[in-house]
């Protein structure tokens, strides 16, 4: 039986064209990557977040998780999958990813793919995706390449 999250949820896809929304969705980002994992700012918030679809997760009115779908004219990401430290482990990444997945099959997108840092791989197996290529170092942490069909 699937654990379902304890927490009492709201998911908001953010509207791009109000930069204000996209605040929430930093905010997670900030956090997690840019705090615990020290990838610079500037590495981190990046052109496509105004073309991409996010997903934010909040409870109690605060954000906690967030993703974003992306397409750079040939391919789609998914992408800056991540929930705040005291939230994880009540499945919150997987449901950030099931609804971008969502969104990908509304879209028609077909395979979608992932830059997944290492220690996420089963992570993301577990949902379907399929590892292939060299392990790379994106923001100086390694990362493998994977893709899942829609």
């Amino acid at each position: 039986m699937e654990k379902k999250p304890e927490l009492s949820l709201k998911i908001k896809w953010i509207d791009v064209k109000n930069p204000e929304e996209l605040e929430d969705a930093f905010y997670v980002r900030r956090e997690v990557f840019i705090k615990e994992q020290n990838v610079p700012e500037a590495e981190e918030l990046d052109k496509a977040d105004l073309s991409s679809h996010h997903i934010v997760v909040y409870t109690a009115d605060r954000p906690v998780a967030t993703g974003r779908l992306f397409n750079d004219g040939k391919t789609w990401l998914i992408g800056r999958i991540s929930v705040l430290k005291e939230c994880r482990g009540k499945q919150l990444g997987r449901l950030v990813v099931e609804k971008l997945l969502e969104r990908s099959a509304e879209l028609e997108a077909g395979p979608v793919h992932i830059h997944a840092q290492a220690h996420a791989v089963s992570f993301y197996e577990k949902l379907g995706f399929i590892a292939y290529g060299e392990p790379f170092l994106e923001a100086n942490i390694e990362h493998i390449s994977m893709v899942k069909k829609i």
